[in-house]
């Protein structure tokens, strides 16, 4: 059989028909956005969650050395947690600054860059 003829098969199966590739690119940087920003506040108020805890029971430890040292470190955690996805931020954000990113997300742009 001729290889171009081949080309001019259409493989179809299941999944989400894709019309072409730059609504590929989009909806998947879509997703990929939405994910990201979604995983990012779900991290935050947990560890804003895991700080309050930590808080009361430290406050209500009522002195016992061994809660107060395991509040201790749950709280320490809780702020090293929150700490961490600020710089993982704050990095993601520089580096995409310093490459001249202005989209680090923007998945359609970087394909058409390429030629694709």
């Amino acid at each position: 059989m001729d290889p171009n003829k081949l080309l001019a098969y259409k493989i179809t199966g299941p999944g989400i028909p894709v019309s072409n590739n730059a609504d590929a690119t989009t909806k998947f940087e879509t997703y990929a956005g939405q994910l990201v920003g979604v995983l990012t506040i779900i991290g935050v108020l947990f560890f804003i969650a895991q700080i309050i805890f930590a808080g009361f029971a430290f406050i209500s430890s009522q002195g016992d050395e061994k809660t107060m040292e395991a509040t201790r470190k749950r709280l320490t955690e809780a702020v090293l947690g929150l700490t961490l996805i600020v710089i993982a931020i704050g990095i993601g954000t520089l580096l995409a600054t310093l490459l001249g990113i202005s989209n680090v997300l923007d998945i359609n742009s970087m394909f058409r860059g390429m030629g694709l």
